[in-house]
């Protein structure tokens, strides 16, 4: 599904990823952890395709095609979805419009098969359609924001979902929320890529790989084992795996 071969990675001047190698495959749940300011965010925004991230060496590959110099756009159509780690406000925009664009843009759908897909998905997901009425994200809490981001996911149905902290600034509730969309799109097949620095997540998930990233390079893969190391000793310890 995805391979991330030898990439390096600048904002500006400076390097941030330094030669990451990453496969996931078909259905696959991969996990990526790492301290703050490790180059996390980064590989997500880079995968997705944002143009302040500049490759410099390597390649990204999605379903055996060389998509490293494409727009979002094209990514976005090919089935690639990133949810954000802090979404953006939209004044004026109400979240019903928003979502009803993005499948008529992605899905072909007109307003009332969209408008009926998602009131349909709000009550599986067992979300306050309220929310449907507010402009987009203005005035929303982290778990509302969140919880916006999956549905959107939820809506959309990629082959690969790229997670970048959906755990952050989030309660339990909305954690165990955001943990069941995640569980439910894995189960249909989607792959999908989790960046986080916390463990606190995966005791609602069944990762097949944990990486971890230090300073722009994967230091460790492997197993739930290595989140548990983290857990109890905090991310110095992988420097030994």
């Amino acid at each position: 599904m995805l391979k991330v071969e030898n990439l390096r990675v600048k904002v500006e001047d400076k390097e941030i990823l330094k030669g990451i190698t990453l496969t996931v495959d078909n259905g696959e749940l991969h996990v990526v952890m790492g301290p703050n300011g490790s180059g996390k965010s980064t590989l997500a925004l880079t995968i997705a395709g944002h143009p302040k991230y500049r490759v410099v060496e390597g390649r990204i590959i999605f379903e055996g095609e060389d998509i490293t110099n494409m727009s979002p756009e094209e990514r976005v159509k090919k089935g690639i979805f990133l949810s954000f780690q802090h979404p953006v406000e939209v004044e004026g925009v109400k979240v019903i419009q928003f979502l009803q664009r993005v499948l008529k843009n992605l899905k072909g759908l007109d307003e009332i098969a969209a408008y009926e897909l998602i009131f349909n998905a709000v009550k599986e997901l067992g979300l306050d359609e309220s929310i449907l009425t507010r402009f987009l994200n203005v005035g929303f809490s982290g778990g509302e924001r969140k919880k916006l981001e999956m549905l959107q996911a939820y809506l959309v149905k990629p082959k690969l979902l790229i997670l970048d902290e959906p755990d952050s600034g989030v309660d339990v509730d909305s954690l165990k929320m955001i943990a069941g969309v995640i569980n439910k799109l894995h189960e249909e097949g989607t792959s999908i890529l989790l960046i986080t620095h916390y463990g606190r997540i995966l005791e609602h998930l069944k990762p097949n790989k944990v990486h971890v990233i230090k300073d722009g390079k994967i230091v460790a893969s492997g197993g739930i084992e290595l989140v548990k190391m983290i857990e109890e000793k905090g991310f110095a310890a992988v420097e030994a795996v």
